[in-house]
């Protein structure tokens, strides 16, 4: 009977606008809630088959209600240095806190924006406990190659509380030695230089080291013996090398053989060889031969040009930052900035096919795609903010309008029923 269809179909529009005016409520109910998405409820007409032309019989509506996570919300500036915002497509990564401490290991969430600080037990957290993950740089601050459709090489950024020392373990050397102290008649100088580096506890320690030049007879020998010692051992001498000089027509002035007598062996295409003191190896770097950067012999001055190592004395953090690119850097109180991680963006085909979870978070599914990690600003990712938190996509009047509609709606639903009703009624109070 087409009237009983009437009914249920008003049933179904009450039934459906009850729920969009719950995701409206929603919306309104978070338009302050930062990295929220909006809800929206979509209305589709159900069509019944009646097997007549002359009678009709209503359908109704469904409804299908739909999360949408790739419309974000304004970015705003905060005072924390770690409050982060995505600014464009991505989006960060994620683990939950009590998931991680029971398992051990992270499962994959997303957020556009967080508000991160570190924790007691030196994670940084964001107030609704997620943890911020992202691959952990090496000693020299660098980031190793990981896989990139995977979590696996993604953990949670945690930074020591206590006290740490960097040791040095390379050098960069350039210097010009002057040519005319390898000519016959000249003086035979020393020349002499000094370089600071870090042990293994963080104790200011250096190495000395003196070139001499070889002045023969007659003529110009291009030949310097620079020999390195080693305070920490007592000034024993850890490095002797035998250093010619090119002086042909386009090469003069760069290296042209390296002889050891004590400490490794030279590497004449890379530049390179090592002295080990009393904490271990270092690595010099004095450029390699042929070529201009490293030492030379020119002209007739000393002149150091720039000394560059890593490693760092004893120090206090006291501080976090976090770059548009996704880099992670600790500063210390002595001066120092070490980058020890570099937070990902995860892009996915289809970010409305994502599950929400608490906390303005999201879980990848089957129906979101294989996500993909980006370095921040490559690829289609945008590029992370520090300092800024993203508001809810939240429209508050569009939502007060849609709400002025959905009421409206319902009610019309409502006098549907109620029509219904009295038409039945009319047909009970009918007499034989």
């Amino acid at each position: 009977m087409t009237i009983s269809s009437s009914l249920n179909a008003g049933v179904s529009g009450l039934a459906g606008n009850a729920s969009r005016l719950s995701a409206i409520s929603d919306n309104i109910a978070n338009s302050s809630t930062y990295g929220y998405r909006r809800v929206e409820t979509d209305f589709t007409a159900l069509v019944m088959s009646s097997g007549s032309q002359r009678a009709y019989t209503a359908g109704g509506t469904a409804i299908d209600n739909l999360r949408l996570i790739d419309e974000g919300g304004a970015i705003v500036s905060t005072s924390n240095a770690t409050d982060l915002a995505v600014d464009g497509i991505g989006m960060l990564p994620v683990a939950s806190q009590a998931q991680y401490e029971a398992t051990g290991e992270p499962e994959l969430l997303l957020t556009s924006t967080g508000s991160f600080r570190i924790d007691e037990n030196g994670y940084l957290a964001s107030e609704n406990g997620y943890y911020l993950m992202g691959w952990p740089a090496a000693l020299d601050g660098s980031i190793p190659p990981y896989p990139r459709d995977t979590i696996n090489g993604l953990e949670p950024v945690k930074f020591s509380l206590s006290l740490t020392g960097d040791p040095t373990t390379a050098v960069d050397m350039a210097l010009n030695l002057p040519a005319t102290e390898t000519q016959a008649g000249a003086a035979g100088d020393a020349e002499y230089l000094e370089i600071e580096y870090f042990d293994n506890v963080g104790i200011s320690q250096s190495i000395s080291i003196t070139f001499t030049p070889t002045v023969p007879a007659t003529g110009i020998s291009n030949e310097w013996s620079m020999v390195m010692t080693d305070s920490a051992q007592d000034g024993a001498v850890i490095g002797d090398y035998t250093i010619t000089f090119d002086a042909t027509t386009g090469a003069g002035g760069t290296i042209a053989t390296v002889v050891e007598t004590t400490g490794g062996a030279y590497n004449a295409g890379t530049g390179l060889f090592t002295v080990d003191v009393a904490g271990g190896p270092i690595e010099f770097d004095i450029g390699a031969t042929g070529t201009t950067g490293g030492l030379s012999q020119l002209g007739d001055s000393f002149a150091p040009i720039s000394i560059s190592k890593d490693g760092s004395s004893v120090g206090n953090m006291v501080s976090v930052e976090v770059d548009e690119n996704g880099y992670v850097s600790a500063l210390y109180d002595s001066g120092q900035s070490q980058v020890l991680y570099q937070i990902p963006l995860v892009d996915l085909p289809n970010y409305n096919g994502m599950i929400a979870v608490d906390g303005s978070t999201f879980r990848p599914s089957p129906e979101s795609g294989s996500f993909f990690l980006w370095d921040a600003g490559d690829g289609p990712t945008g590029s992370v903010k520090s300092y800024a938190r993203q508001e809810s996509a939240t429209d508050i009047a569009q939502e007060l309008t849609d709400m002025i509609r959905t009421q409206r709606a319902y009610s019309s639903n409502a006098k549907v029923i109620q029509t219904v009703d009295e038409m039945l009624q009319e047909t009970t109070n009918m007499k034989r």
